[in-house]
């Protein structure tokens, strides 16, 4: 699991009180009440598809089952309040839209998925990083999901936190990578995150799963693990006063500013290809199906 996986080689690291993971949870939380509220199922829901789940929450019940199955609100509540939407971004010019679906879940299965995983990886990680790198990577890795599905996804609309989370994924294996020679069970820690990773992606193929906010997120946060989350070379903590020692090794530099350019060029081409209403899959005739493979039992049309 994410908070076993790194086993340190030294007892110096600082351990910092998490406190902006738990006030993510609870600001989504928040969010997903505030959209159930203005949601109000019993007033506005369509009666040809059933009727309002646990009716006893009045306006907050749910959508029925046949229009949403995640317990959730309408697609069109969701819109209203800044769901990922192509169309308005690129001709309406609501790039605000990539931020804030972030903050949207289509339902409470949806939410408690989204906020478990965020508890079990963001928990360990702001201990060891503290809350300002911690935060930098989950946002920056949740724009970069949601560019990415701009990309690529230009029929619906997409919300949920998993481009941020699949980012912080992405940091915990590039902060392996880069400070190799602290830790021990080096190979058991690397096969147990691309385990995880692999079993998150292959769930993106299934419809209705936004696959590319996973991929693209996850690249943001990959590339910026190599940039933020840097240690100290095992030993130069011991060796301070021995100035033949550097603090960094040369390929944590090389890994590093390579790895800002990378970022850089990539959220400023798809900004750009965005901002020109460009389609994705046009330059990539079957990065498609990393999103949905269909099968005799569905189809990826829509």
């Amino acid at each position: 699991g994410g908070g076993r996986v790194y086993n340190l080689d030294y007892s110096e690291e600082r351990q910092w009180t998490p406190w902006l993971v738990p006030m993510i949870v609870v600001a989504n939380v928040v969010m997903f009440l505030v959209v159930m509220f203005v949601n109000n199922c019993p007033r506005n829901h369509n009666k040809v598809d059933g009727v309002c789940l646990v009716g006893a929450l009045g306006r907050f019940s749910f959508q029925p089952l046949r229009e949403n199955p995640l317990f959730g609100p309408s697609s069109s509540t969701l819109e209203k309040l800044g769901a990922l939407e192509w169309d308005k971004i690129v001709h309406h010019r609501q790039s605000w839209r990539l931020i804030t679906c972030i903050w949207l879940h289509a339902g409470v299965i949806h939410l408690l998925a989204n906020m478990l995983s965020l508890v079990f990886i963001g928990i360990r990680l702001e201990q060891q990083f503290g809350f300002a790198r911690v935060g930098v990577i989950y946002l920056l890795s949740g724009i970069g999901g949601s560019i990415a599905s701009s990309l690529f996804i230009q029929r619906n609309i997409s919300v949920g936190a998993s481009g941020a989370l699949f980012g912080l994924l992405g940091a915990m294996l590039s902060e392996l990578l880069t400070n190799w020679t602290i830790y021990t069970n080096k190979v058991a820690a690397v096969v147990t995150l691309l385990v995880i990773i692999a079993v998150n992606l292959a769930v993106g193929i299934l419809p209705h799963v936004d696959n590319f906010a996973h991929i693209g997120g996850f690249a943001a946060g990959f590339l910026l693990g190599f940039v933020m989350l840097v240690r100290p070379q095992f030993g130069w903590t011991t060796d301070r006063r021995n100035k033949s020692k550097p603090k960094y090794a040369a390929y944590q530099y090389v890994l590093g500013i390579g790895a800002l350019v990378l970022l850089m060029a990539g959220l400023g081409v798809g900004s750009a290809m965005i901002s020109k209403g460009e389609n994705g899959n046009d330059r990539c005739r079957w990065c498609h199906y990393l999103s949905c493979v269909p099968t005799s039992r569905w189809s990826c049309s829509n």
